[in-house]
């Protein structure tokens, strides 16, 4: 059996992180979440499947099938799941490294500020998401730290960042960072449901 890489976005059930998760949603509830998050942790330990889960729980709040915060599930027939996934939700904003290039370009970081512009749609949260924020390079970094800087009181910015890499130390000030981690037996027991199987076998083989 092949192991197929896992995608972030498509990920239904979130394990690992129920005390951390129900802490920032408290956060948010309260109006105390800052604006400008920071996600820190290990390549693949789950930032980003937290990040898909937290702005889930926000975009279908006062939707149909909203998210399940006692199982920590989305619902997969969810309005907002499937915007996100298509990439088409007039709320959130993905920044990601483009297929073939090495680095968060400028002009994707120009695109991101012309959304941030615009009027939100209902007046609502929106949502810009930066993975792999180390990939950001000097000049998308600098970008980035101008807007980040000015008042967004209507736009949440989620940074996801691999914790061995750097990110421009001004930019990372202007964030709150919450810490990812996890033991090596909790990692196997996650992976474990994630893919529905044992994943030492594919390990052995």
């Amino acid at each position: 059996m092949k192991l197929e890489k896992i995608n972030s976005k498509n990920q239904e059930t979130l394990f690992g992180y129920d005390d951390l998760f129900l802490k920032i949603v408290s956060l948010y509830e309260k109006n105390k979440l800052p604006n400008k998050i920071l996600f820190s942790g290990l390549k693949g330990i789950g930032k980003a499947t937290f990040s898909y889960h937290l702005i889930n729980y926000i975009l279908s709040k006062n939707e149909e099938l909203p998210y399940n915060i006692k199982k920590f599930q989305i619902n997969p027939l969810n309005r907002s799941f499937n915007l996100v996934k298509n990439n088409s939700h007039p709320n959130f904003h993905l920044i990601n490294i483009l297929e073939d290039k090495n680095f968060i370009e400028i002009n994707q970081i120009r695109q991101m500020i012309n959304y941030s512009n615009k009027s939100a749609f209902n007046n609502k949260l929106r949502i810009i998401l930066i993975d792999n924020a180390d990939k950001l390079n000097l000049n998308s970094s600098n970008a980035l730290l101008k807007i980040v800087e000015e008042p967004n009181d209507n736009i949440l910015f989620i940074l996801i960042l691999d914790n061995t890499k750097k990110i421009l130390e001004t930019l990372r000030s202007r964030c709150i960072k919450f810490n990812f981690s996890l033991s090596s037996n909790k990692c196997v027991e996650i992976s474990n449901k994630v893919i529905n199987n044992n994943v030492e076998n594919f390990l052995n083989k």
